[in-house]
């Protein structure tokens, strides 16, 4: 827009600005050529929030000038002629006013709103669109069919402080810091909630697809890729408001993690240590059964070259429906037993046999340990033989049975001699940043579908998905709401 296109109000802020600019311009230029004229940051810094402060005055006024210049008779006329052809008749009704939230402030305007003319027409429109009147101009706008008064990208914006922040308290008060967007902490939660939701439905289609390739037969795994393929899974319990048969309102929520071993960047410490550091992976968290669990961490594992590398690692703490799944699905994965996990059995199994008596437990675990990671898992068995079909009082663990049961998964001598990670302590950290640092601070109890919409939104983030699946798919979605008559 030049000068000669400005009108009103618009035109004297846009001058407003220029000269605001002009002043920042004297002033760096009075600055670095003469020492006594400096010009500092904070005088920097004010002369940009006056900018900022501007140009979100002018906004407003430059969306209300430009939908002034829309014809909404024309809009009415054709929207009115849509509908006759479903068999509704409009007319129109009143003009009423409307507040929008959106990524750069609020707008309001007003615009006419058509209502069914007939009953026949009410209850049809009702029945097919759940609407009651349609808003052309809403509708030419893409707001119609909105869950709430705020543009699709002031929701996303909202979402995204929702999921990072500790609580939607904070979020809200992030919002209106960083983005001076004004929404209380309810409809922060409302709006995630949405978004969210939208997300993970997304979600489970395409797993539901995928998995229904792989029924079919027709998915081909064509091993072209040098590396290995980790894939990494746990469950781990969130608080609900909702108690079960037992009365537990305690529900797991089962975390997947993927990555491949071209996302490692491996560097050797001062001490002459190697360590290494996971530069890409994607997370996948469901709460609920495994049976659809599965399905998302299939299709994850999928998006992440399953098939395609070499090798294939599955690692995780060795419980039963993981093991089921594992040989479901990846029938060529080497699963791994969490090292780590079975040496807390060990431990929890030695304080029980040994009544808690450190110096005795602690020399005996280290011992099992120390032979279970050089592959001596058979003279471990033929030591705990005796107590194949019994456990020590109260103890939660059957160690002769654990370690048979995970057989085949325990070769640990093996797989660090072809370079496997044999610790699943990526989706262990997976599980904090994921699940606790968000869902289960001090006294938080959710919803189940409340979390599973937060759970999904955090994956997304921690996965760099933010773009790909969650604004893509939401935008889209929330183009097919522009008009009641879509659903028609």
């Amino acid at each position: 827009m030049d000068d000669g296109d400005t009108r009103g109000s618009t035109g004297i802020k846009l001058a407003e600005i220029e000269r605001l600019i002009e002043e920042f311009k004297e002033k760096f230029e009075a600055g670095t050529s003469d020492a006594e004229n400096f010009i500092t940051m904070f005088e920097i810094e004010q002369l940009w929030s006056e900018l900022q402060n501007n140009t979100n005055n002018i906004y407003s006024d430059m969306v209300r000038e430009l939908m002034s210049t829309v014809d909404e008779r024309d809009l009415i006329r054709k929207k009115k002629r849509e509908y006759r052809l479903r068999k509704i008749t409009l007319r129109t009704h009143i003009k009423t006013s409307i507040s929008i939230i959106t990524s750069l402030g609020q707008i309001s305007f007003s615009r006419y709103l058509l209502i069914p003319q007939d009953i026949g027409s009410k209850e049809k429109l009702m029945r097919l669109a759940r609407a009651k009147s349609v808003a052309p101009l809403d509708c030419y706008l893409g707001l119609a069919g909105l869950p709430f008064k705020i543009t699709p990208a002031a929701m996303l914006r909202i979402a995204y402080w929702a999921q990072n922040q500790c609580s939607y308290q904070r979020a809200e008060d992030a919002i209106s810091e960083i983005s001076r967007i004004k929404v209380n902490d309810d409809t922060v939660r409302l709006v995630a909630n949405f978004v969210g939701d939208v997300v993970f439905g997304n979600d489970c289609q395409k797993a539901d697809e995928v998995f229904a390739a792989l029924d079919s037969g027709k998915l081909h795994f064509p091993k072209d890729r040098d590396g290995v393929l980790y894939i990494q899974t746990d469950g781990a319990a969130l608080n609900t408001r909702l108690k079960d048969e037992t009365g537990s309102t305690w529900r797991e929520n089962k975390l997947g993690e993927v990555f491949s071993s071209k996302d490692i960047h491996y560097w050797t410490d001062k001490k002459g240590q190697r360590q290494h550091r996971i530069l890409k992976k994607e997370y996948v968290s469901y709460i609920g059964a495994a049976s659809e669990f599965k399905k998302h961490l299939f299709a994850c594992a999928l998006r992440g070259g399953y098939g395609r590398f070499k090798e294939t690692v599955l690692l995780s703490d060795g419980a039963v429906w993981i093991r089921n799944m594992a040989e479901e699905l990846f029938p060529d994965a080497q699963h791994i037993l969490d090292f780590f996990h079975l040496c807390e059995n060990v431990n929890t199994y030695a304080k029980h046999i040994f009544n808690m008596d450190g110096p005795k437990y602690k020399a005996w675990a280290k011992d099992i340990c120390d032979r279970l990671k050089t592959s001596g898992y058979r003279d471990v068995l033929t030591e705990l033989e005796p107590f194949r079909n019994k456990k020590p009082h109260n103890c939660p663990v059957n160690l002769y049975g654990y370690i048979s049961n995970n057989i085949n998964n325990i070769d640990y001598a093996s797989y660090e001699k072809k370079g496997y990670f044999i610790g699943s302590g990526a989706v262990e950290s997976g599980n904090k940043i994921v699940l606790q640092d968000r869902l289960k601070r001090a006294g938080m109890r959710w919803n189940t579908a409340t979390a599973q919409a937060m759970l999904t939104l955090k994956s997304k983030v921690e996965s760099n998905l933010w773009s790909l699946d969650v604004e893509k798919p939401f935008l889209s979605h929330c183009r097919s709401l522009s008009d009641p008559l879509f659903h028609i």
